[in-house]
Parts: structure tokens; sequence; C-alpha cells
């Protein structure tokens, strides 16, 4: 009999802390001479910027190029080493891409506050870009943030589910 709310508090502990956290990105399709897909990174701040947490980066293996995603280098990139803080991958091609941050261990022990993704992109003889959207966490209900950005990103948008 006393297994039961031994098997229940684990079950609820487990999933205490299991928040989701889930970016959708679209890379616009440009219409330039000489296109190269952007480099991208996330990362998460407060309100005073004071609190940062690098989520994911997407670049090729030219890292002398990282140093033009220039807020993300400035706030955090130029701090890290390869391998680089959060999920890393290649740049992505024209389209939406989806992106599970979900099992970041260093998110899940962000502490309970206001704070924004921010999402940046830069071109290789393009443009740069930052998309920034406000949330709180850990969700206490589903929530699903949009914005847009105009040119070297289209629509970001950010799921959390508790």
């Amino acid at each position: 009999m006393r297994l039961l709310p031994v098997l229940l508090f684990s079950l609820l502990a487990g999933y205490a802390g299991a928040d989701t956290f889930q970016v959708e990105v679209e890379i616009p399709r440009l219409r330039v001479a000489e296109y190269h897909a952007p480099y991208v990174a996330f990362w998460v701040e407060n309100s005073d910027r004071s609190t940062i947490l690098p989520l994911g980066l997407w670049y090729d293996d030219q890292e002398k190029w990282l140093k033009d995603i220039r807020q993300w280098w400035r706030r955090t990139g130029r701090g890290q080493q390869k391998p680089y803080d959060g999920l890393t991958g290649a740049t992505r091609s024209p389209g939406k891409h989806s992106v599970d941050f979900s099992e970041l261990q260093r998110l899940q022990e962000l502490p309970k506050g206001n704070y924004q993704l921010v999402v940046e992109a830069s071109r290789e003889v393009g443009g740069r870009e930052v998309v920034r959207l406000p949330f709180q966490w850990p969700a206490s209900r589903p929530q699903q943030h949009q914005a847009n950005g105009n040119s070297e990103l289209g629509t970001v948008t950010l799921t959390l589910t508790p």
C-alpha cells in the first residue's frame, strides 16, 4: 500500500521539470546573386540581459564567420570554445525548421522569471537580423509566441508546454 504514494510522487517529480521548449524558424528563400545559408544562433536572456543561456548554433565549419553573428558573439560566443554550448548543427536551407531544446539541462535549471528567446541570423555576403520573443519560464500553461523577421528570418515560433 505504501508503494502507490511513492510511485505517484516519483511520476509527478519526473514530470515537474519536464517543460518543453520548441522553436520553429523559417529561413526565407532570397533571390540574390550569391546565396549562402545563414548562420543562426539561439539563446535566452533575462530582461536586464544579465542571464545568458546559449541554446543552439547552426553554422558550417567556417568558424571565422561566427563573429558576424554579432550579438551572439558579443554576449556569449567569443567566450566559448568548440564544441559550443547547446545544440549545434549545420546551416539550414530555405524553409521551416524545428528544433527542440527541451532536453538541455541548463534550460530546465533556469530560475522562474521573465525571459526572451533571441534568434539571430547572419549570412555571408548578406544581411543580419535579430528576433526576440518574450516568455515566462517555466510555463504554467501551454503557450505559443511568434515574431516575424523582415529579411534573413521569416516567422519564428516558440512553443512552451508544462
